[in-house]
């Protein structure tokens, strides 16, 4: 069975999913690795409502098997107040089963993100995600300075991350700094997983 990375998101306009997708190229730039997209149903204050088992567009909402059968992952979500958004939270906070079990430890893992404005709080949502990945126990990974497009972006990303500034409209396009970089973080991500397996 062909290694595969968990590419899983939360995106309510469409640009956290068109990051995924980008990592997901990137994860499937490394020979003999595959991406899983999979997103995260939003949540409702009506606890009555139920989402339909399968969205109606998209990736197929995730299972707590995805977690299990991954051999790295990369978390995604909008910026909310600077913090990852309540959907991927509570998703995450569902895994208790999965920390208690030592699932994903030593497993590879990256966060992406995106945000209406440059200074929007990218890096702190970036790091809020990375904070259960932690206590988790996987190895975080991040977008190093050899990247020439860190240095030259004058739009999303940064060392913790993939991240793209969508524009208060929402009308900004994935700009070519961000996309090599989603697309770097997920051959990087593929990479690590591939020589982790490798040596064990």
């Amino acid at each position: 069975m062909t290694p595969s990375i968990l590419v899983l998101y939360y995106s309510r306009t469409g640009h956290t999913a068109q990051l995924a997708r980008l990592i997901a190229r990137g994860v499937e730039e490394v020979p003999g690795m595959e991406a899983r997209l999979r997103q995260v149903p939003p949540v409702s204050p009506v606890t009555e409502v139920a989402q339909p088992p399968e969205p109606e567009d998209g990736a197929p909402y995730a299972s707590r098997q995805d977690l299990i059968e991954c051999a790295g992952l990369a978390l995604g979500s909008p910026t909310r107040f600077g913090n990852m958004a309540a959907p991927l939270k509570h998703f995450l906070d569902g895994t208790g089963a999965e920390w208690a079990s030592g699932a994903m430890v030593g497993k590879p893992a990256a966060v992406f993100t995106s945000t209406s404005t440059m200074h929007g709080g990218q890096e702190s949502t970036l790091l809020s995600m990375a904070l259960p990945l932690l206590h988790h126990g996987m190895l975080l990974l991040g977008l190093p300075y050899t990247e020439p497009a860190l240095s030259a972006t004058l739009t999303g990303g940064s060392p913790y991350g993939a991240s793209h500034v969508a524009g208060p409209a929402g009308d900004h396009p994935i700009s070519d700094h961000e996309r090599e970089l989603a697309r770097a973080l997920g051959r990087r991500l593929a990479d690590t997983a591939r020589k982790l397996a490798a040596s064990a």
